[in-house]
């Protein structure tokens, strides 16, 4: 199922699993999973791409081993908030993952996801050639953190303010 929006899959997600996060590229999947709390995202691995149906089976693999209950894909969104072709083909890999597995599926907007990812590397001194390894599970996992600070404000908005008990 993919949702329309974070509201939608928030309200699609079974309690206490994991969620993952992908950054799609052309090449390269980069998979961060989150913590059963979806508070924390983990940079996991980078799947790199064959074609769609070996794609599809080494997500749900993680999937399945790692008890996901939802998928956040980063959604490319120009600089101007228009879709381009790579926003068009990664709701297109959405569309038939969707045919392959129930989980919810929900779209990120992954603007400077990869600069804040190397953005973060460089602070961590990390050389060239392991930036170059990870880079796409690290963007991930920026995509990822992101969608689960937005899951939890609407999960935090729907608590009645403590104290209210009069």
């Amino acid at each position: 199922m993919i949702c329309a929006t974070m509201e939608d899959f928030a309200a699609a997600l079974p309690p206490m699993r994991a969620v993952a996060g992908l950054d799609l590229g052309t090449k390269t999947i980069g998979v961060a999973v989150s913590d059963r709390l979806r508070q924390v995202a983990t940079p996991l691995r980078t799947i790199r791409r064959e074609k769609f149906t070996l794609d599809a089976a080494a997500l749900l693999q993680i999937a399945t081993q790692r008890e996901l209950g939802g998928l956040v894909l980063g959604l490319p969104i120009n600089m101007d908030g228009s879709e381009g072709p790579r926003s068009q083909a990664t709701r297109a890999f959405a569309r038939n993952l969707e045919r392959l597995t129930p989980l919810p599926i929900a779209f990120w907007d992954e603007r400077l996801s990869t600069i804040a990812a190397e953005r973060a590397m460089l602070e961590a001194d990390m050389s060239r050639k392991r930036r170059a390894e990870v880079i796409d599970h690290v963007a991930a996992g920026v995509i990822l953190q992101g969608a689960l600070d937005r899951l939890g404000h609407l999960a935090r908005a729907a608590r009645p303010p403590a104290g209210d008990d009069d």
